[in-house]
């Protein structure tokens, strides 16, 4: 070989051999590269600011429906404590009273038990009443809506007797319907601190 075709050799190794090392140092450069822009996307993700309005929604408790905070005054005590208030401060002829007497009467009772003709009642009922006659009573049951059906029956019976089936069926048939308010709250708790369960 002459000395051209050597010196063409020799410069084409070198160069094959330059080359390969670029290719060599080029494939870590493009992995740091690579795992550099991976990191800054990380990091702008991580990073990436959060306005007010998303900042009070990640910090905050969901709120509790209306109906929930309206209970806050009232949550230490039952349903049913609430719902005998709540029924005599609407329907209660007297709200001055010394105690709210609750009486619970079974489906099946006689409305007027000192009268044999006497219709009874189809449902389970509750008598609310003031320790005197004069405060007055509610006769009614729950519908568990907020409504209420009320009896138009007296606390003591008087007139004759046997009034006859007709009389007591035709109280039973016209109870009344009626949507119970929930009322103030301070009003509400006064009179379930007055409550006095009948046996």
């Amino acid at each position: 070989m002459n000395t051209i075709t050597k010196t063409i050799i020799a410069g084409s190794a070198i160069l094959l051999l330059a080359g390969c090392g670029d290719e060599a140092n080029d494939v870590p450069e493009e992995n740091a590269v690579n795992e550099q822009a991976a990191e800054n996307t990380t990091e702008k993700e991580d990073s990436t600011p959060v306005t007010e309005e998303q900042e009070g929604t990640q910090a905050t408790e969901p709120e509790e429906p209306a109906a929930e905070q309206d209970q806050g005054a009232l949550s230490s005590y039952s349903s049913e404590q609430i719902e005998y208030a709540r029924v005599w401060l609407q329907l209660g002829p007297n709200q001055d009273i010394d105690g709210l007497y609750v009486k619970k009467i079974p489906a099946g009772t006689p409305l007027n038990p000192d009268d044999g003709t006497s219709g009874a009642y189809p449902e389970d009922v509750t008598q609310l009443a003031g320790s005197r006659l004069v405060d007055g009573v509610v006769t009614y049951s729950g519908n568990g809506d907020g409504t209420v059906n009320v009896y138009n029956v007296p606390l003591r019976w008087d007139g004759e007797y046997p009034a006859g089936e007709e009389f007591y069926a035709e109280l039973i048939d016209n109870t009344e319907l009626v949507a119970i308010e929930a009322g103030e709250d301070e009003d509400v708790i006064r009179l379930i601190e007055l409550l006095k369960m009948e046996p």
